[in-house]
């Protein structure tokens, strides 16, 4: 149900909307991790490697969707702390239509590029097949993906984090199912393990769908609300567009990066690989609490409660700097021991390149939290062109450092130091 976030303590309210959250996104990465073991065990390692090597054009293309339908939902989260019913309507019904439109042009788009992308990314030739394969299936399913995305992220604009989580586990235990049965059972190869990834995410999508009809009353729409407003259209695009280039933006710099980094070896491509890994699990709470901020700073937006939100920042920023600090300390001294999730131990140096590039990482970590906490909220307060440009930015860094990477002087030194 609806939990308004205008009312009551406010550590209290962000950390019951954010803890669902949290563990959403760790399930999400369990099971990413029990997808490649069941494509890498039931297949074969070009199989994995084909899989892995599209890891590039989702990031960019279904970011893109994530980043857009994020910002369609901001307008809905200030329309809702603002107890504005009618305009709320309008919000969603416009948020219905730009996706829509989007649903339309990204999959013609995707389905386009696709293969001229995988060459241009060097993908190689044993593996680009079964890589157009996969990709081919998970693009032409983007209705899926949107539709899971928007009302997940309509849900938590009105304070329901832990309707989404349900879904998503629901959705997620059947992706695994379904990626067992297609690829062990009926031998589909990588387009089963496609085509399980997007039954999953439409059964996610309808459970949403299902669950807004039943018990979201406020979200029933009439005729009258499905009538085109203009005013209402733009403000989603405001919103939903600039938020959505971000994680484009985001993603290419990184592609960018990634290429630079591919040309320094196996060993460096091993390292970094596994530091990202155990970063993204480190810094998921720092990025969940950001999010949380978001629909927190949009809904006090809405009822004009300026205090509010500059109380919750305040105790956010406590929290997510001492957060930060913790999360140091940890990889400092179980760096090394982390790294062998990934890393066999006989692999002293590369051990070591992980821990090197983990340590220089986390000692910027206060630094990403603050990105991760003011961004969202900027974005939640309806600055999302800024929050664009802050992408720019990143994808502009990325591209000198890789050119100074390319240039042969730095190497793997100047890699540690990329993103912080």
């Amino acid at each position: 149900m609806t939990k308004d976030m205008t009312k009551g303590p406010p550590m209290k309210l962000i950390l019951l909307f954010c803890i669902p959250l949290l563990f959403g996104n760790l399930f999400q990465q369990l099971y990413n991790m029990v997808d490649t073991i069941v494509v890498g065990k039931y297949i074969n390692v070009e199989a994995l490697a084909a899989v892995g090597a599209t890891g590039a054009l989702q990031f960019v293309f279904i970011g893109f969707i994530i980043g857009l339908c994020l910002g369609l939902s901001i307008p809905i989260a200030q329309d809702f702390g603002a107890k504005n019913i009618s305009s709320m309507k309008k919000s969603f019904t416009s948020s219905i239509y730009v996706s829509i439109f989007f649903c339309v042009f990204m999959t013609i788009l995707t389905l386009t590029v696709t293969k001229p992308l995988l060459v241009l990314l060097n993908t190689p030739e044993n593996i680009i097949e079964q890589s157009y394969d996969y990709i081919f299936i998970v693009f032409a399913g983007i209705s899926s993906i949107i539709l899971y995305n928007l009302l997940s992220s309509v849900l938590r604009a009105l304070g329901d984090s832990k309707s989404p989580l349900i879904f998503l586990i629901i959705s997620s235990i059947l992706n695994i199912i379904l990626d067992i049965l297609f690829v062990s059972q009926f031998h589909l190869g990588v387009k089963g393990v496609g085509y399980a990834t997007v039954i999953a995410q439409t059964v996610s999508g309808l459970l949403c769908l299902i669950y807004i009809k039943t018990k979201f009353s406020i979200l029933h729409l009439t005729k009258d609300d499905w009538k085109l407003d203009v005013k209402s259209l733009i403000r989603s695009v405001k919103y939903g567009v600039p938020l959505g280039g971000q994680f484009a933006i985001t993603g290419i710099g990184a592609i960018i990066l990634q290429r630079a980094i591919n040309e320094l070896g196996s060993d460096v491509v091993a390292s970094v690989t596994a530091m990202q890994k155990i970063q993204m699990l480190v810094f998921m709470p720092m990025e969940t609490l950001g999010v949380t901020l978001a629909t927190y700073c949009g809904q006090n937006l809405g009822a004009q409660k300026i205090d509010r939100i500059k109380k919750g920042m305040k105790q956010s920023t406590i929290l997510i700097l001492s957060y930060s600090i913790f999360a140091f300390i940890l990889m400092a001294l179980f760096g090394k021991v982390i790294s062998l999730l990934f890393i066999n131990r006989s692999d002293v140096h590369i051990i070591d390149m992980v821990y090197q590039c983990i340590l220089i990482n986390a000692s910027f970590y206060p630094f990403l939290a603050i990105i991760f906490l003011y961004r969202n909220s900027i974005q939640g307060l309806g600055y999302s062109t800024i929050a664009m440009m802050v992408g720019l930015f990143e994808l502009i860094s990325r591209s000198i450092v890789a050119l100074f990477i390319l240039s042969g002087n730095y190497g793997f030194d100047l890699i540690c130091f990329a993103n912080p």
